[in-house]
Parts: C-alpha cells; sequence; structure tokens
C-alpha cells in the first residue's frame, strides 16, 4: 500500500465534508421551528426579529446562505452562536479536549478489560471461566452506556458516595491550564495530584462509555483468536512445546487483532459523538452535553460547526486505523 492510497483518501475528503455541509445545512432548515424566535425578548416586534434575522444572514434565500457560509468556513470562521452569542470554532475547539480525553480513557478500558476477556476466554476454552466471560459480555452488551451511567450514579455517588458525579473537575480547585487538554497537561507537568483529581471525575462517564465497547471488542477478539488458535502457525508452535499462554500471546494475538483494531478505531469517532446523554447525566464539559443545549435552542451556527468536526473526527481516525491495519498486517503492506 503506497503513499498515492492515503493521498487519494484525503482528497475524498474534501467531497466528502462538502456532502456532509450540504445535508446538514438542508436539513437544519427544512426541520420546523424557528432559531430567532427562540431568542428574543418577551414584547419584541416584527422588526426586532427581522434585524436579528438580518444580522445573522436568515432573511437571504437558502442558496445564497449556504454559499457565504461555506466560504466563512473554507476561512475557518464557523459563525457565531445564535443562543451563547460567541465564536463557534472557539465553542467547540473549547470543549473538544474534554470529550476526546473522555473518549480515550473510555477507549482505553474498553481495549483492556475486552482484550482480557477475549484472551481469558480461548486460553479457558470449553471451561467455566469462558461462559463465565461469554455471560459477562452478554450482560454489559444489552444495557446502553446512558443505563450503566445511571446505576453508577445511584450505586456510587448517592447510596455509596465514594466518587464525584459531576463536572471535570471540583470547582472549589484554583488550578490554572494552558490547554483544555487537563490529562495530557497534568500528566506531561508531572502533577499527579492534579491528575488524580482528573482521573475520580472521569472514571464514571467512561467506565459507563466502556463496558458496552468492552463487550464488543471482547466478542470480536475472543472470535478472531479462536480462528488463528487453528491455523497452521499455531500447530507448528504446538509441536514446538510452546505453552497454550505463548501461543495466545506471541504467535495468535497479532493476527488476531487486526479486525478488532478496525472496529476500534471505528467505534472510537462513534464515542466522541455518543458522549452526548452520558455527558449530560454527569455534568461532564464536553461538546457532547454542548450538542444538547444546541439542539434544544435550534443554534444552527453551532450544530453545523459540531457536525462537521465529528464528520472531520471520523475520517481522521479512519485514516489512523488505516495505517495501523497496515503496519500490523504485512501482506497489506507489501500487496
Amino acid at each position: 500500500m503506497s503513499g498515492s492510497y492515503f493521498l487519494r483518501r484525503l482528497l475524498l475528503a474534501v467531497p466528502t465534508l462538502f456532502g456532509v455541509a450540504v445535508i446538514v445545512f438542508v436539513l437544519l432548515r427544512v426541520v420546523p421551528g424557528d432559531p430567532i424566535a427562540m431568542m428574543i425578548p418577551p414584547g419584541a416586534g416584527a422588526d426586532d426579529i427581522e434585524n436579528l434575522r438580518r444580522v445573522y444572514g436568515l432573511d437571504q434565500p437558502m442558496l445564497v446562505q449556504f454559499t457565504r457560509w461555506l466560504s466563512d468556513v473554507a476561512r475557518g470562521d464557523f459563525g457565531v452562536s445564535i443562543n451563547l452569542r460567541q465564536d463557534v470554532g472557539r465553542l467547540v475547539l473549547s470543549r473538544l479536549p474534554a470529550s476526546l480525553e473522555l473518549a480515550v480513557v473510555a477507549t482505553a478500558l474498553a481495549v483492556l478489560s475486552g482484550g482480557l476477556l477475549a484472551i481469558a476466554g480461548v486460553y479457558w476454552r470449553g471451561r467455566w471461566p469462558e461462559a463465565v466471560v461469554d455471560g459477562l459480555t452478554g450482560l454489559t452488551l444489552a444495557i446502553p452506556d446512558f443505563l450503566w451511567g445511571l446505576v453508577f450514579i445511584l450505586v456510587l455517588g448517592v447510596l455509596l458516595p465514594v466518587l464525584p458525579i459531576s463536572g471535570r473537575l471540583d470547582p472549589r480547585q484554583a488550578i490554572a491550564f494552558s490547554s483544555q487538554f487537563y490529562l495530557a497537561e497534568s500528566l506531561l507537568r508531572g502533577e499527579f495530584r492534579v491528575l488524580g483529581m482528573l482521573f475520580t471525575h472521569l472514571v464514571l462517564p467512561a467506565a459507563a462509555l466502556a463496558l458496552p465497547l468492552m463487550a464488543v471488542i471482547a466478542r470480536m477478539l475472543k472470535t478472531s483468536l479462536s480462528e488463528a488458535m487453528t491455523q497452521d502457525y499455531v500447530l507448528v508452535a504446538r509441536v514446538k512445546g510452546f505453552t497454550r499462554g505463548r501461543i495466545i500471546l506471541r504467535e495468535a494475538l497479532r493476527n488476531a487483532m487486526i479486525p478488532t483494531v478496525t472496529l476500534t478505531g471505528v467505534q472510537f469517532t462513534f464515542l466522541v459523538g455518543g458522549t452526548v446523554l452520558v455527558e449530560r447525566i454527569f455534568s461532564y464539559p464536553g461538546i457532547g452535553n454542548m450538542a444538547i443545549g444546541a439542539v434544544i435552542s435550534r443554534d444552527l451556527p453551532l450544530i453545523q460547526g459540531l457536525i462537521l468536526t465529528f464528520a472531520a473526527l471520523f475520517i481522521a481516525i479512519n485514516l489512523l486505523v488505516d495505517l495501523t491495519t497496515v503496519m500490523l498486517n504485512p501482506r497489506v503492506r507489501h500487496g
């Protein structure tokens, strides 16, 4: 797989983002509801409404609105939020790091726990631990992430109040950060006390998001490992006298990881966009929580900026997954 393949993928990202922009722009303007009517104060007259529509360009034909908006986006200007009266690009960039850190921690928890479950299920294949693994993955997969969040709040936040259930950091702590990536910055600075505080606020929403993904990863990896254990190179390793654990970890795991890596990359993108309910439940200040407010208030510029951000993340992560697949699979790398 040559560099020209990735160049073509990058070029295809342009029409993909353009298509997303067209669909989102049209759909947001054909659905019922007037965003201007939701932001005007009581007693505002028709002239006030018309002036606001003129300020936000909503008095122009749809094609003119789209052309102006697209030209602004090409220059990095996503407009001004109707509800928050702030620049959309700055709003999204201020909240995106929180959601990315939440998604990264949730994915790490899911990959670690799901991988251990899959390896345990294959190692003890045909014995009672495999039945426990299958039952546990079935249970966690059947319960959605927001319901896990409610359970964690009830048990660990109310009945046994051992962990905080809202926010990203204790508001009583006056901690100055130079960026919005609090976890990464605290780790680089070596401020492990702050890092621990951040994790205590992050662990419950991350666990709620990780559990369903853990079940998916465990099932996928367990199936791939079971297939890999029937291959000829595994038979050769058995003839050489390798232990079952060494065969799984040293021989079968690398090949079995390829479909799981692809699945995890795709699920990570959905995880970033799927943090909406979990962020709302835990009052976590990410883009998911902001997206709910934008939809409720019909904040068209903010909704458009958020969806374009999700689309760009999806494309970027898919490219990263392709690169990882090439590194793990020599047949693809030399094909």
